[in-house]
């Protein structure tokens, strides 16, 4: 039934969490994964090559709103798709633009038909329906696509989440039908999740996820989490829909987050991941490491000339020390931001293959509840 296939290969004794095979047209994906974020078409401040063989990137995420403006449908296809626009020939994940529009609160209108939206590049006015979305992100051309979605603010009160997220299941089913009319665009295989929602609700995201189930598609996602909530919640409701989703599909939980929103959401049964933050705080000066965090602007970086990261097999972290780049942030390098990109996106590639192999040799629980305590202390 579908064009792509994933097998749960493994299970932790003492958890939720598991091990799995996503296998698509342009390659094998071992989950659990982090997909380093691609908004433009690229990973901001990392090469392609970097991303292959610094950071052992397996699969990595384009923007259907931000494409769709720069550089536009027709410049895609007439590239033959995202792959061959920037030269990543492995998977491509594309979100719908659901979240990008709804950061736009003061810039769009949703209907039952659709979204209207004004482009905060050039002011110019756009619609979107899930019927076009689905037809903008076949052209594309990610291997995985989601489903249309209105993503709810936090707080926010019941009925809203309620009336939200049956918006956002008759969008879906009006996805399904236009996804399942049409046909690939460029010779490779293309598969559909669709999106939970139900804000911190602990009801409506049980009505959510059982409605998504029921649509049957490929695998599924959680959004509307990470979105300002307690971390608490957000660990509630993706317990409650990971109980509910189906065991054997692939289970991804949009825009999480910390290292240790990670390795908890893990334990619960999901199994993608993706989240600006490791390039976003990379920019800034903030390194995460297997022992803390860094923060490398600190006066008492200046004089140590130690690797970057001495436990790191990333070319990067050997190379250079942590008083160079010190120097190359301060001084407003652009290398600053390419330096401390790839070594936080290869941390974060290592940690969920390392919560990989120990899921798959049964020491998962333990070594993670060891782990959350070093991830979190400031060095």
């Amino acid at each position: 039934m579908y064009t792509l296939k994933f097998t749960v290969q493994n299970t932790d004794p003492n958890s939720k969490a598991r091990a799995g095979l996503l296998e698509t047209d342009h390659g094998p994906i071992q989950t659990p994964i982090f997909m380093p974020v691609g908004t433009a078409g690229t990973v901001k401040a990392v090469h392609q090559r970097e991303l292959k063989e610094d950071i052992h990137a397996q699969i990595i995420l384009g923007n259907t709103y931000h494409l769709y403006l720069r550089p536009g449908l027709q410049v895609l296809e007439n590239a033959g798709g995202l792959h061959k626009f920037n030269g990543w020939d492995k998977p491509i994940l594309t979100d719908s633009g659901g979240y990008q529009i709804f950061s736009l609160a003061h810039k769009r209108k949703l209907t039952e038909e659709g979204a209207a939206f004004t482009s905060h590049i050039d002011g110019s006015k756009h619609f979107f329906t899930p019927e076009s979305v689905m037809d903008i992100e076949r052209t594309i051309g990610a291997d995985i696509i989601m489903a249309f979605d209105e993503c709810t603010p936090y707080p926010c009160e019941f009925k809203y989440a309620k009336d939200s997220m049956g918006m956002t299941h008759r969008w879906l089913d009006r996805c399904v039908k236009q996804f399942r009319s049409t046909e690939p665009k460029y010779g490779y295989n293309q598969e559909l999740f669709p999106i939970v929602q139900g804000s911190v609700y602990k009801d409506l995201r049980i009505q959510s996820a059982e409605y998504i189930a029921s649509k049957d598609c490929f695998g599924n996602a959680i959004g509307g989490l990470s979105v300002g909530e307690p971390a608490e919640d957000m660990y509630a409701m993706t317990e409650v829909v990971c109980n509910i989703l189906p065991w054997e599909k692939p289970r991804y939980l949009m825009g999480v987050g910390t290292p240790v929103n990670i390795l908890e959401s893990i334990a619960l049964g999901i199994d993608m991941f993706d989240c600006v933050m490791p390039t976003r705080n990379a920019r800034h000066g903030l390194l995460f490491t297997k022992n803390g965090i860094i923060n490398i602007k600190n006066e008492k970086w200046k004089n140590d000339f130690s690797p970057i990261d001495e436990s790191s097999e990333c070319f990067a972290d050997q190379q250079y020390t942590k008083a160079y780049l010190r120097h190359l942030l301060q001084c407003g390098e652009i290398l600053a931001s390419q330096i401390a990109s790839v070594h936080n996106l290869h941390f974060y590639l290592w940690l969920v293959g390392e919560a990989r192999k120990r899921i798959m040799d049964g020491t998962f629980y333990e070594w993670k509840n060891k782990m959350v305590i070093q991830l979190n202390q400031r060095l």
